[in-house]
């Protein structure tokens, strides 16, 4: 009886974080049916490459030992382990300013660099149990060129797709 008190003590504990992240594809803020599909059917891409034409198509970042990354600048939230993956794509630009997805496959932090700076986040959704889709943060990003980084992650590559909201 002791043992199994002391295994519920601990379940009921532990509870409340499997409750914040919720689980199902229907379960992100908001839709992202689009996203999905293009995730599917991405084009490989090392890390440190120029993507042309950022809203074409998804693409799979591979992605390198975190110390071995050279990340145009310091990710916003210093990974947690220093055997996590990181890597980089420079897009050659977004044709005009708004709100943009910013979706993933696999869970990873995400900065934009515009201009030499880092462009704040302005919303998230995050769910866990949806094949191929993991995270899609929202940035109010201008017309020209960007960085995406990826960091913080156990991936060794992940699939991006960048939309207009």
């Amino acid at each position: 009886m002791g043992r199994s008190y002391l295994a519920l003590i601990a379940f009921l504990l532990a509870a409340p974080a499997f409750a914040q992240e919720p689980v199902g594809c229907d379960k992100f803020k908001w839709p992202l049916d689009r996203e999905r599909t293009m995730l599917a059917n991405p084009t490989v891409v090392a890390s440190g490459s120029e993507v042309l034409q950022p809203l074409a198509a998804a693409m799979v970042v591979t992605l390198v030992p975190f110390a071995d990354a050279n990340l145009p600048k310091a990710p916003e939230r210093a990974p947690k382990s220093t055997d996590s993956f990181a890597g980089f794509v420079r897009l050659s630009g977004l044709p005009k300013p708004g709100t943009y997805r910013i979706t993933l496959s696999e869970g990873a932090w995400i900065d934009v660099i515009q201009d030499g700076a880092a462009v704040k986040a302005t919303a998230f959704s995050g769910a866990m149990g949806c094949d191929g889709l993991r995270k899609s943060v929202k940035f109010e990003l201008a017309p020209g060129p960007m960085i995406i980084e990826l960091s913080g992650t156990t991936a060794h590559a992940i699939a991006v797709v960048v939309t207009p909201d």
